[in-house]
């Protein structure tokens, strides 16, 4: 598929980019930045960042701007990652296909490589190397700052975090879902509209693709979690199972899941007919989304 070419072509893109923007292992910090890079470096499929450059496209956004966006977008989603996989959250030992990062460095480590990664991210979006223009940054800066805070991505996380006390209904797991996932995929389609001066009916169409994408994404992972092969998918499986937790899956039931990503995917190309035949390789994604397995 084109998609798929598209997708490796990019994800190498930003490793490059990442490798050039996280600092060289050296001086009394270097396990902090070597964990940082083993976290960073690893083989992700990169599809927040994918997001970016190929929405970009649709306005023929500066390629520089682009790029730059996107790993900062991944520095952020790496570190939630790093983060999850702690033992005070979820203890996972395997993360894209290697030992986490407080397995491989220990979890004080963890911790700060995470918090290092968040900083690098703003850091990459403030330089005017990102774009000449610091009205374009600071809004890159803000919804950035929104998509992984307290009502975004880490909002979802403590929702995660609250079973216990709280158990959770499907609407409760729709909300989670649409924080601690959604956000940042629907801050890579708002990043590119920004950076491509869309038009305000363009936004409208990218946030309503972005929004049932990131929910059909997070269903397509839970039933990953719950029927993949560990070995295709390079993580940890069956956690909710063993913690106990409600999920998509564990709600709907298996075929449920899958009608609800079908009926989601169906919805997100809705909004991508906006764009016309210029979405191609968008619309191929909602198909990579329905058919994953890793």
């Amino acid at each position: 598929m084109e998609f798929e070419k598209r997708l490796t072509e990019i994800a190498d893109r930003v490793t490059v980019a990442l490798d050039q923007l996280i600092p060289p292992a050296q001086g009394p910090e270097a396990d902090l930045l070597r964990a940082m890079r083993h976290a960073a470096l690893a083989n992700g499929k990169r599809m927040r960042p994918f997001y970016v450059i190929e929405t970009g496209a649709l306005f023929e956004a500066d390629d520089k701007t682009l790029l730059r966006t996107a790993a900062a977008l991944e520095c952020v989603h790496t570190y939630s990652l790093v983060h999850d996989d702690l033992p005070c959250m979820d203890d996972d030992d395997l993360r894209r296909g290697q030992p986490t990062v407080h397995k491989a460095f220990g979890e004080a480590t963890a911790v700060l490589a995470g918090d290092a990664l968040l900083t690098l991210a703003f850091k990459i979006l403030a330089s005017d190397e990102t774009h000449p223009d610091p009205n374009v940054r600071l809004r890159l800066i803000e919804r950035l700052a929104d998509a992984s805070g307290a009502r975004g991505m880490v909002g979802g996380q403590m929702i995660d975090m609250l079973e216990d006390d709280s158990p959770r209904d499907l609407n409760t797991i729709t909300r989670m879902q649409r924080m601690k996932t959604g956000a940042l995929i629907s801050y890579s389609v708002e990043a590119a509209g920004i950076i491509g001066g869309a038009s305000e009916n363009a936004r409208q169409a990218l946030a309503g693709f972005a929004q049932d994408l990131g929910l059909a994404y997070q269903i397509a992972d839970d039933l990953l979690d719950a029927t993949g092969d560990q070995a295709v998918v390079g993580q940890t499986l069956r956690s909710d199972a063993a913690a106990g937790k409600a999920n998509f899956v564990t709600i709907l039931g298996i075929n449920g899941a899958r009608e609800r990503v079908r009926l989601l995917a169906a919805q997100a190309k809705q909004h991508l007919a906006f764009f016309h035949e210029r979405a191609h390789i968008l619309l191929q994604s909602v198909d990579y989304v329905l058919d994953r397995t890793r």
